[in-house]
């Protein structure tokens, strides 16, 4: 049991503190409470949160009780990103309906019938101001400048704002509420994670155990997943869109994949990275991780279609067998019968910028009717049955 709950975890603080509270848990004949807190700022969850999520799942199943701690106050505040800056504060519309979204895919990996969810506005809002400066004085400016982001952004003389400051000390009286065994957290959490420590211990609490999971790397290779870098494999996105970025990760990302984003068992896993460091083709080993998170994510019948359909779409070579979205002329937003290649791109894959897009079609990423075409201003006839690939994944048709 404790090398299962130990696997693939980065940090835990003190190193003995699991095994520590696990036995102080079965000799008071209890259940452990374990925390995560989150910051509704983004409405979806990926595989970046489900690597901690995953195991809670593990605590969980074990009977410990889960408790997830939504930052409805601190969201509204504004929290350090760990950059050089601070992250926009949220309005209160904007929390709930993040928070909600947050919460509703959370049963994508715990059971969610058992899973304790609790606002920390609750108990937050309810502080009067000299109950706020009381909490302020049990910390000093020396011990939140070992945070690593302060210490950089203060030598470089590059602004830090008051309310950065304090919410470290918010997160930590999260733990003292809910008197917390163990909070989980990405390694990036550790400071925020061990204030929590801290503030148990000067209220007379037994002080939580930190546990942190590695940050998994995004579809670039290079910086962890993350909305906001849109490197990421969504838990809500389709099993095809699942297929087809997981398709895409660099080579050098499929070890970190086998063991942070699958459920193969340890010797399934063992054997895959053996293959790989053999000379099996990275494709089919990747192929195989795609398929093991729709399962996860979605069922088994999803995983094998979405072979096929990728198969089809990026291993057949003729390109008037792929498979198309339509797309109806008349929801194009023009008062004329053509469109630049510029216009047309944008409006079929809005979630891109304009610029982006330019530089996509100067690279050759997008083929109308099986042409590349590099010139953005280039102008198209709007007609039925032009066939449109705009980057690597995307096909259109309009109809």
């Amino acid at each position: 049991m404790i090398h299962t709950l130990q696997e693939n975890v980065a940090i835990i603080l003190p190193e003995n503190g699991l095994e520590e509270k696990l036995a102080q848990a079965q000799k008071e004949n209890r259940k452990l409470t374990i925390k995560l807190g989150f910051d509704p700022t983004a409405p979806d969850l990926h595989l970046g949160h489900a690597v901690i999520l995953k195991k809670l799942k593990q605590f969980q199943d074990l009977g410990h009780k889960i408790i997830i701690v939504v930052g409805s106050f601190t969201a509204r505040i504004g929290d350090p990103t760990g950059k050089n800056k601070a992250r926009k504060p949220l309005t209160a519309e904007e929390v709930h309906h993040n928070a909600q979204t947050y919460i509703n895919q959370l049963s994508k990996v715990l059971d969610i019938e058992s899973t304790e969810i609790v606002f920390n506005s609750d108990w937050l809002d309810a502080l009067d101001f000299s109950e706020v400066i009381q909490l302020l004085s049990k910390v000093t400016v020396a011990q939140l400048m070992h945070r690593n982001d302060f210490n950089k952004r203060f030598t470089e003389n590059t602004p830090i704002a008051m309310h950065e400051l304090v919410y470290p000390i918010l997160q930590g009286f999260d733990s003292v509420k809910i008197e917390c065994d163990i909070e989980m957290g990405g390694t990036d959490q550790l400071f925020n994670c061990t204030m929590g420590r801290q503030l148990q211990e000067i209220y007379q609490l037994p002080a939580q155990i930190v546990m942190c999971m590695p940050l998994l790397k995004g579809l670039d290779g290079k910086e962890k997943m993350s909305k906001s870098l849109n490197n990421i494999i969504g838990l809500t996105d389709e099993p095809n869109e699942m297929f087809g970025k997981t398709m895409s990760i660099p080579d050098a990302l499929i070890d970190e994949f086998i063991d942070l984003t699958t459920d193969f068992s340890a010797e399934e896993k063992s054997s895959l990275q053996s293959k790989i460091r053999n000379g099996e083709n990275p494709m089919n080993i990747k192929k195989l991780i795609a398929k093991n998170i729709i399962r996860q994510y979605h069922d088994d019948a999803s995983a094998e279609n979405a072979e096929l359909f990728f198969n089809n779409q990026f291993q057949n070579k003729n390109f008037d067998e792929k498979s198309f979205e339509p797309v109806p002329i008349s929801t194009l937003n023009h008062t004329q019968h053509t469109m630049t290649v510029l216009e047309l791109c944008h409006q079929l894959k809005n979630d891109l910028s304009k610029s982006a897009v330019r530089r996509l079609i100067q690279s050759g990423g997008v083929q109308i009717n099986s042409v590349k075409v590099s010139d953005p201003d280039q102008e198209i006839e709007l007609s039925t049955g032009i066939k449109i690939k705009l980057g690597r994944r995307n096909f259109f048709e309009l109809v």
